[in-house]
Parts: structure tokens; C-alpha cells; sequence
């Protein structure tokens, strides 16, 4: 199968033809032959379709991610060619081996554990852009996307700033440089380096711990008590600069060069900053770092028909399962509306990337703030420079770029000082500012949101809920997110009568517009653009209503003062559902606009409800607990009068739990693992894929198949249900 029908080319996936437009090369194969052997770089089996590359990468038992399994090369092995590396625990290992290590390292890595991060990472974001932003030129790989994630994830670790550089440019090398070649023998040595720097932090923590994470690391222990060993520490450390050092670098590079081709994409994304969310996912899918990695087989066995013998390597290509248009339609356009949650950039399986969340973390706030500080950057096309081979890993060498000169956060254009914070429900806080020593603040109309510059130098923008009228204060309410981009925990944290923050006059792209009457649909903390409105509405005299959802009543601050502003329908999810929006706006007046703000789940079942009756529909976009895949998502509940509640054991620690109706069962399992693995919360990655030693799983994933679902021997925790109790999982 080295060339089949139509295909004079033998499969190489470093070759100068895949480097050329690896997503077009994939295609091809995957029309003629999905599935084939290749004679290049030794020999090796290629895939190209989104099921077999899952089929391939969950299955850790026919497909090898050890050394061990392909005992006569020399090097990492989990790439085609091998290629120089420190041994990666856990990626080169398979479980049971791996499970100690990704113990260790999981808890570090967790959406809270990243929350905490969050504010250091937007510092760091912010000291980086300040260093070229009065230029008006720069460099956005040397200047930006290298040093920023070398200096989160090095600080985070604990390394001095004096080695940051040495550390990072090595695996830079590493990853951009063509097999066999100078580039790649520079970095090579530099691991070299590594090694030595990590091994000297080590023993520096055993003696004298600080607050880092390699101190975490040195003081932790094994189930039986037994410490990690250096070496074994190395191994882990040096997996965790190599993942977090450079693949950041290359996502951010690749979508800021995008942005620049696609003016009107970043001028969505600069109108509607909370859509970042979601296009982060379809950024990964698009613009997926890790191209492939690699597996070796344990056994004879069989991919998509094509034989495999036992030793043969087997290419795991993540770029040719992100675009594979049975999963993903159109998968060359970048749609920034797309669901590209499935995408599997950050692996799938037991192997799924610890770092995703921090990733995410580094990628968001480097695009927040270059789109709120350099919005108007343009690229020249003629100094853009690619990694010479884009066969493992894709990126950037150099990204030229020009944009307005502005100034240092440092020196924000205004400052707001807090007057007063109200808890005015569960997890939301008031907060009240005024202008320092009083006077005026500048004006602004229904719909506006504020830019506030946080004391750790992130950016957030919060839709203004006073008086538009009161021109001493302005007021915003917070919901604290814990897996947020880190403002909110921030706010929540520090939000103090006294406190000085820098701001950005106000601005609206959610005005209210005139209309016979009104509709105002809002969910959860989705209220607080809707609130002023309606107050306007109120007093104007035109007739309105107001339907508010929320997952509990006390998580719905608003309801007192809207009571007595006019018609209002309180919808608390767990006590009768979702609201039934078809039903709902069938009945709604022509000429009605109907203005919605709430997760993109309810949003997009308004606009489907409008878009059959003809209403005119505006929103405003926000991603918070409550969309799909995300922390709180009610829709993986299922019917709260349907579900039924369950015990849950953690066979580990003998913890007993009960899971109500109403919630999820890693809600109920995080309260007492707080820094449980986890991601999409979809039942899509596999992240939270737990071993069930006792009763019987309600699989609602769509990852397992039917005959690991029949053998309930693990379970998606993350959506998933109990049939027969109590569950007793190996936690």
C-alpha cells in the first residue's frame, strides 16, 4: 500500500509535498487509501481517518506508547522519525505503569489548579506586550509567543529567569528543526543542558522547598509512601517544560497570522470577546500544534482493513483527524462558530495532554490582549517564516508585525476606585465604582460593557448593570467562573472598598433600539446587560416581558429588582427544566424584538425559535457555567425529574458520596477530589475516563464503544450516570 491507485508518491509525512499543505496531503490519502504502509523513515503504517486515529490513540494495549515496545531505536519514541528527547514519563509509558506519574502530575494541572494561575499568566502576558507595544513593530514569535510560555510555565515550575531562555530555545529547535539536520543537533544538545538544570532544581527543593511546583513534585509520594526519584522526576519535569514551552507558541502564532488574513474574524472576536471561548476549540482543531505522534504495535492486528504486524510503528496523525469532513464539514474553513470540541489536538485517551487547561489559559490571554492592545496588527507576509517541516509539529520561526504604538498597562488611561461589593446571590458579587475623589465618570446608554485593567494586568470587560443616569458610579456583577480565564476569581478575591483599578471608557455593542414592544430572554448571570434595558423599557412605558432562567434560584441574583419593573417569568432549571423557547415565542406579537443574553446553548435555541416566527432577535454573546461541555452544563443532566439520584463510592479513600438528581457526578466527586482530571465535560476527550470496580454505569458518552459500554469496567464520570448502585469507582 507504499502507492496506492492514484498516488505515484510514497507516503511521507515530512516529505516536501505533505509540508507543503499537510491537511491536502491527508486528504488525498484518505480518499484513496486511508489506511497504508510506507517504507519511509523505516517503515510504518499511516492513518487519516478521525475514527481510526482514536481507535488507535484509546487503545493502549495493541498500540504502544513505550520504548519498550520498540526496543532497537534510539530516542523518543512516540514521534516518526525518533528523534533526540530526555524519556517522558508518563507519555512514553502505558498503564498501568503511567498512572503513578499522571497522579503526580494531574493534580498541578487541573481547571482549579490553572484558575489559581491565571492572574500570574496575565501579569506575564502583560510585562511581555509592554516591552514592544510603544514600537508599533515587533517580532510576535521572538517577541511574544516563545517568551510568554517559557516565562509561565519555567515560573511556574520554579526555574530562576536566568535559565528561561536556555531551557526553551532547545526545545524550540527540537520541534521545528527537520530530522538529521544542524537545527536538530543544536537542540539535542541543548537537552543536555536540560537535564543538568533539572536534576540542580531538584536537589535544591528536596533541601529547601519554595512555592513551585517542582517542590509539589519533591514532596510527593507513591500510594505505598515510597518517594519519586530524580531520575524519574527529570523525566516528568522535562515532559512538562517540552509540552509547555512550545506548542502555546505555536497555536498563538498560527491564529494570529489567521486573524491577520481574516480582518473580519478579529473584528468578531474584538466586538464579541467572550466568542473566544468557543473558537479556542476550533483554533486547536484548525491550527493543531502536535501534527501526529506515533505507536507501536503489541500484537498483529488490523486498522481500517490494513493489516498490522506486531513492532510495526503506526503514525497517529492529529492534523488528519481534526479535518475529516465525516466529523468536522468543511474542515478547511476556520468557522469561529463551529463546535470543534471533539477535535483531538490535545490527544485522546489515557494519553490526553495534562496541559490542556494551561494551554488554554497561555493561548486565551495572549489573544485577548493582542486584541485589545495591538487590534489593528497586520503581518508581513514577506518575512513570515514556517517551521521547516510540519510532519510532528507545526508553527512559526518569525512573524513580522506592525500595529498602532500604545501604551503600558502600567499606565492604564484611567483609573476607578471600589466603592462598595454586595454577595447578591450565590457566586455573584456587586461591585460599585466611582471615579477617585468623586466627580463625573463618562456616560454610557443600556447594553455597554466596561474594560477593566485588574491589578495582575488582565483585561476583562463586564456588561455595566446601574443607572445609566447616576454618572458617579458605575456597577458590574460577577460571577465567579473557577474555570474562567482568571478575572473573576480575581475580582471575587480582592474586590475591596479602596481598591484602584484602571478602565477603559465604555462601550456598546448591544445597544437597545426601538421597538412596539419587548421580549427579554436572559440566562443566569446573562441578566446583566438585560437589567438596564428593561428599567428603560419600564419607565418608557412600551410593553415588555421578562423570562429569566437560571440553574437554582439562589444562583439568580436579579429576581427583587425586577418584580416590581412589570411582567416577569422565573425559570429555575432545576425545578422545572429548561424554558421551552419554540412554544414560548409562537405565541409572541409581531414586531416584538426580542433581545437574549445568556450561553450560546440558549442562544442558538432563540435564534432557531425566532428565525421559524420572524421575530427580530439581538444578543449578547458570554460563555459561563451552563454551556455545553462546560463546568454546570445542565445539559448533560438530562431531565431533572428523570434522573434519579445514586451512591457513589471512592474505592481509595472509602469516601461514600451521594449524587442528587440535579447534579452531575463530578460535580459530587470534585467536592471531595478537587483537582480531578478533567475537561470537556461532554463525554467527548476521555480526560475523566474512571475505572468502575462495582455497579453498573449509565454511559451518556459518545467516545466508549458498544462493547466497552457492555463491559462497564470505566466510565465518562463527567456525564455519566449510575444504572445499578452504588457505583464504587478506583478513586
Amino acid at each position: 500500500m507504499a502507492s496506492p491507485s492514484g498516488h505515484p508518491h510514497v507516503f511521507d509525512h515530512h516529505s516536501d509535498r505533505a509540508n507543503a499543505d499537510p491537511r491536502a496531503y491527508y486528504a488525498q490519502f484518505r480518499t484513496a487509501c486511508p489506511v497504508g504502509r510506507t517504507p519511509a523513515h523505516g517503515g510504518y503504517v499511516y492513518t487519516s481517518t478521525y475514527a481510526d486515529v482514536v481507535r488507535v490513540a484509546r487503545d493502549d494495549a495493541t498500540f504502544s506508547s513505550s520504548r519498550e515496545a520498540d526496543p532497537d531505536g534510539e530516542g523518543t519514541v512516540i514521534v516518526i522519525p525518533r528523534g533526540a528527547g530526555l524519556e517522558q514519563f508518563p507519555i512514553e509509558l502505558d498503564p498501568p505503569r503511567s498512572t503513578p506519574y499522571r497522579d503526580l502530575v494531574d493534580p498541578l494541572l487541573s481547571p482549579d489548579a490553572v484558575a489559581r494561575l491565571r492572574p500570574m499568566i496575565a501579569r506575564h502576558t502583560a510585562r511581555v506586550i509592554d516591552a514592544f507595544i510603544e514600537r508599533g513593530s515587533a517580532d510576535l514569535v521572538k517577541d511574544l509567543t516563545n517568551p510568554l510560555p517559557a516565562a509561565v510555565t519555567l515560573y511556574w515550575l520554579g526555574f530562576p529567569e536566568a535559565d528561561w531562555a536556555l531551557l526553551a530555545g532547545p526545545i524550540h529547535d527540537i520541534f521545528a528543526a527537520r530530522a538529521g539536520s544542524e537545527r536538530a543537533a543544536r537542540g539535542a544538545a541543548g537537552l543536555g543542558v536540560m537535564d543538568q538544570r533539572i536534576r540542580s532544581l531538584v536537589r535544591a527543593r528536596r533541601v529547601e522547598p519554595h512555592d513551585d511546583a517542582v517542590s509539589v513534585l519533591v514532596r510527593a509520594r507513591r500510594p505505598d509512601g515510597s518517594p519519586f526519584t530524580d531520575d524519574e522526576l527529570v523525566s516528568v519535569i522535562g515532559l512538562l517544560v517540552a509540552g509547555g514551552v512550545d506548542t502555546t507558541t505555536s497555536l498563538t502564532g498560527s491564529t494570529l497570522v489567521h486573524l491577520a488574513r481574516h480582518p473580519a474574524q478579529r473584528a468578531r472576536l474584538i466586538a464579541e470577546p467572550d466568542l473566544l471561548r468557543g473558537a479556542t476549540e476550533e483554533f486547536l482543531r484548525a491550527f493543531s500544534p502536535s501534527q501526529s505522534m506515533a505507536r507501536t504495535a503489541t500484537t498483529d492486528t488490523s486498522i481500517g482493513g490494513c493489516p498490522v504486524s506486531h513492532g510495526e510503528r503506526v503514525l497517529v496523525a492529529w492534523v488528519a483527524a481534526n479535518h475529516d469532513p465525516v466529523v468536522f464539514p468543511d474542515p478547511d474553513t476556520v468557522d469561529l462558530d463551529r463546535d470543534a470540541r471533539r477535535h483531538v489536538s490535545f490527544g485522546i485517551g489515557t494519553h490526553r495532554c495534562a496541559g490542556a487547561h494551561l494551554a488554554r489559559a497561555m493561548f486565551t490571554e495572549m489573544i485577548t490582549q493582542v486584541l485589545t492592545r495591538l487590534g489593528d496588527w497586520t503581518v508581513d507576509e514577506d518575512g513570515l517564516e514556517e517551521y521547516p517541516t510540519k510532519g510532528n509539529q507545526t508553527g512559526w520561526d518569525a512573524i513580522p508585525a506592525r500595529f498602532s504604538p500604545g501604551p503600558r498597562v502600567a499606565v492604564p488611561n484611567s483609573t476607578l476606585v471600589v466603592e462598595s461589593t454586595h454577595e447578591i446571590a450565590e457566586e455573584i458579587v456587586s461591585v460599585t465604582f466611582t471615579a477617585p475623589g468623586g466627580g463625573s465618570l463618562p456616560d454610557w446608554e443600556p447594553g455597554a460593557h466596561l474594560e477593566i485593567v485588574l491589578p495582575s494586568g488582565q483585561l476583562r470587560q463586564y456588561s455595566l448593570c446601574g443607572d445609566p443616569t447616576d454618572r458617579a458610579r458605575y456597577r458590574i456583577a460577577v460571577l465567579r467562573e473557577d474555570d474562567g480565564r482568571g478575572g473573576s476569581l480575581e475580582l471575587h478575591h480582592i474586590a475591596v472598598p479602596g481598591l484602584e483599578v484602571g478602565f477603559r471608557p465604555p462601550r456598546n455593542h448591544f445597544p437597545l433600539l426601538p421597538a412596539d414592544r419587548y421580549l427579554f430572554l436572559a440566562g443566569g448571570i446573562g441578566m446583566t446587560p438585560l437589567l438596564p434595558m428593561i428599567r428603560a423599557v419600564a419607565a418608557s412605558g412600551t410593553p415588555f416581558e421578562v423570562v429569566y432562567g437560571g440553574r437554582r434560584r439562589a444562583t439568580m441574583a436579579f429576581v427583587p429588582e425586577l418584580e416590581p419593573l412589570g411582567p416577569l417569568t422565573v425559570v429555575p432549571y432545576d425545578e422545572v427544566g429548561h424554558p421551552d423557547f419554540p412554544h414560548r415565542l409562537a405565541g409572541t406579537p409581531p414586531g416584538t424584538a426580542v433581545y437574549a443574553c445568556g450561553s450560546p446553548s440558549m442562544l442558538a435555541a432563540v435564534e432557531s425559535a425566532c428565525t421559524a416566527v420572524g421575530l427580530e432577535l439581538h444578543t449578547e454573546r458570554f460563555t459561563a457555567p451552563g454551556d455545553p461541555g462546560e463546568p454546570g452544563d445542565l445539559s448533560n443532566l438530562g431531565d431533572p425529574a428523570t434522573n434519579t439520584p445514586f451512591e457513589v463510592v471512592l474505592h481509595r479513600t472509602g469516601t461514600r458520596l451521594s449524587v442528587p438528581a440535579g447534579l452531575r457526578l463530578i460535580e459530587v466527586v470534585r467536592q471531595a477530589r478537587p483537582n480531578l482530571a478533567y475537561d470537556c465535560e461532554s463525554g467527548y476527550c476521555g480526560a475523566c475516563e474512571t475505572r468502575v470496580l462495582a455497579g453498573v454505569p449509565e454511559h451518556r458518552d459518545s467516545l466508549l464503544t458498544d462493547t466497552e459500554r457492555a463491559s462497564g469496567r470505566t466510565m465518562m464520570i463527567c456525564i455519566s450516570r449510575c444504572a445499578e448502585g452504588p457505583l464504587v469507582l478506583d478513586l
